[in-house]
């Protein structure tokens, strides 16, 4: 179980890391394209979003990797599932519905809940 936790995790923590850098570093014309509700948030709505992102992608890696409260692996997880749902919601009442990706990421997110809670 500790190596799948690893792979779902690792890989998890690169999308959110890439993703979260992203919303933190281009601005609203770079992103645009990409991520069509950008114009329906406020800039530093989409900045705390990259924040949080990046913030939780280290809590799936870093306490299980120190051993350091390793409780918050599964949190971090928790979240993710809790932004995940909230991104389809405004996917879902704007013009763009694409929720494909979205619906991909709770699936693994679900398992990187479910292996941080058995390890």
């Amino acid at each position: 179980m500790d190596i799948a936790y690893w792979i779902v995790a690792s890989l998890l923590a690169l999308f959110y890391v890439y993703a979260g850098t992203l919303k933190l570093t281009r601005s609203r014309e770079q992103l645009r394209p990409m991520m069509a509700w950008v114009d329906r948030m406020p800039l530093p709505a989409v900045r705390a979003l990259g924040a949080v992102e990046l913030l939780g992608a280290a809590g799936l890696v870093l306490p299980p990797l120190t051993g350091v409260a390793p409780v918050l692996a599964p949190a971090a997880a928790a979240g993710f599932l809790l932004l995940q749902a909230g991104a389809i919601r405004v996917h879902l009442t704007g013009e763009d519905r694409r929720i494909t990706l979205n619906l991909g990421l709770v699936a693994v997110t679900a398992a990187a809940l479910w292996l941080a809670v058995v390890r």
